[in-house]
């Protein structure tokens, strides 16, 4: 069946479940290894204006929580199940149960009905009767389940070897929902008028704490509706994330690469920060690369010293030189697990050491491509240290003409809110480059290390 008339086939399935259905069904294909960017959007989009936020409720939350909510099922089964989507239905009904205002009777007869949809019918009494003693039993499962670090086992392994005084903290914050932080397009306005422009709105909305061009809106919004989206004001973006514009430095005049640049966020900040004499965006998916392009021209930053193209930056070999390289590279994503659950599920230990040797490479012929006193800023939003401290440190060490170039935030010595927000070196290993942790009110977990080549 061509591929068209398989998904308008999918859709028409879909549009006669219910709810718990649709989400089981999403879930199902998370759990078989479907990144949820690919399938969660086309999903909500064939779902009732008045479910929709439920829907991405349902799945985020699921996910988000688990290997917490597997905990409690488990020991509750005489035998494994041989459909997984009866386990999954158990799930997401305890997490109705757990972190929803739903109520119980009807968190459990929707769910089980969804179960008898997807045509599971003897599987129904079981997961009644089990969703029927967890609500009975809540308390004490509550307590187990909030105690739990919600990580698949070998990665909470890692954060212990690597952080072992914040690891619990750091599990605990990656099962919160994120932050909506915008970035204030400074070529269109200030910070703090259009702070104004929300309050106006009745919008409940304040400054970020480290980025100067941040703001967090505290109350949830339709990011389109915002006033001047369309006409580039702003765009949505990761507190942290934003801070790659600032250890860059002054590109005025310079020959910029934005290395792994899609979908452009870094790209578009720079350009609004600086008046680089060329800067080229490069990566080697090219279908994300429209979302640069897009970004681009609402923020009103396309022009003739911009360049986007579609190359892969292990290999790519420029005309000539580049003062400043900003390497925003491939990785783990374990520091914005909050914002993509599912890597919960589809990231394996093998990825690690895959990403590291990828990590290398990118590294090694970059360099190549940087002017003698130029620089280059290796970004990661991933909190282990094989990929961020000690990619670096083997990178030095093999490295002759490369130094470390310190990167020092003053607003973390100055606001003792953030202590907890950079963990602290372990006794005899110095702390290579800046490693942020993902806070609860603030960013995701993000490295950066800079370094300038002297010869």
């Amino acid at each position: 069946m061509p591929s068209d008339a398989r998904r308008k086939t999918d859709n028409k399935h879909f549009a006669h479940l219910n709810l718990r259905a649709r989400a089981i069904e999403l879930l199902e294909q998370v759990y078989n290894g479907q990144s949820l960017n690919q399938i969660l959007p086309a999903a909500i989009e064939h779902t009732p204006a008045k479910d929709k936020g439920l829907l991405n409720e349902l799945v985020m939350g699921t996910l988000r929580h688990w290997f917490a909510l597997d905990a409690q099922i488990k020991p509750m089964l005489s035998k494994p199940l041989i459909d997984a989507r009866v386990h999954i239905a158990l799930l997401l009904g305890l997490y109705q149960l757990l972190q929803t205002r739903i109520p119980a009777h009807a968190a459990i007869s929707e769910t089980v009905e969804a179960i008898k949809q997807l045509k599971l019918d003897k599987a129904s009494g079981l997961v009644n009767a089990l969703l029927r003693r967890a609500s009975r039993e809540m308390e004490s499962i509550n307590a187990q389940f909030m105690a739990s670090h919600a990580l698949p086992a070998w990665l909470y392994k890692k954060l212990k070897k690597d952080w072992p005084q914040q690891a619990g903290h750091i599990a605990q914050n990656l099962r919160n929902a994120a932050p909506l932080t915008l970035r204030i397009n400074s070529r269109e306005g200030t910070r703090d008028s259009y702070l104004v422009e929300l309050k106006d709105w009745d919008i409940d909305a304040g400054a970020c704490k480290l980025s100067d061009d941040g703001i967090e809106l505290r109350q949830s919004v339709s990011i389109v509706e915002l006033p001047g989206y369309h006409q580039g004001w702003f765009s949505v973006q990761d507190e942290h994330a934003q801070l790659c514009a600032q250890f860059m430095g002054d590109l005025t005049g310079k020959r910029v690469l934005d290395a792994c640049a899609a979908p452009g966020g870094k790209t578009a900040h720079l350009l609004e920060k600086n008046s680089p004499a060329l800067l080229v965006a490069i990566d080697n998916d090219e279908k994300r690369l429209i979302r640069v392009h897009e970004n681009l021209e609402r923020l009103q930053l396309d022009g003739p010293q911009v360049q986007v193209i579609t190359a892969d930056a292990a290999t790519w070999q420029p005309d000539a030189g580049f003062d400043h390289i900003l390497l925003d590279a491939p990785c783990t994503a374990t520091g914005v697990i909050r914002r993509h659950p599912d890597i919960r599920l589809l990231r394996q230990p093998s990825d690690v050491q895959q990403t590291v040797q990828l990590q290398a490479t990118l590294l090694d012929h970059l360099w190549q491509q940087l002017n003698v006193g130029g620089t280059l800023l290796y970004v990661t939003c991933s909190i282990l240290k094989q990929e961020n401290q000690q990619q670096m440190a083997s990178f030095l060490k093999r490295t002759a003409n490369a130094e470390l170039v310190p990167l020092e935030l003053e607003k973390l010595q100055q606001d003792a809110s953030l202590l907890d927000l950079q963990p602290n070196p372990i006794e005899g290993q110095p702390m290579i480059g800046l490693q942020l942790l993902p806070q609860q009110h603030g960013g995701d977990g993000f490295y950066f290390c800079a370094l300038l080549k002297t010869a």
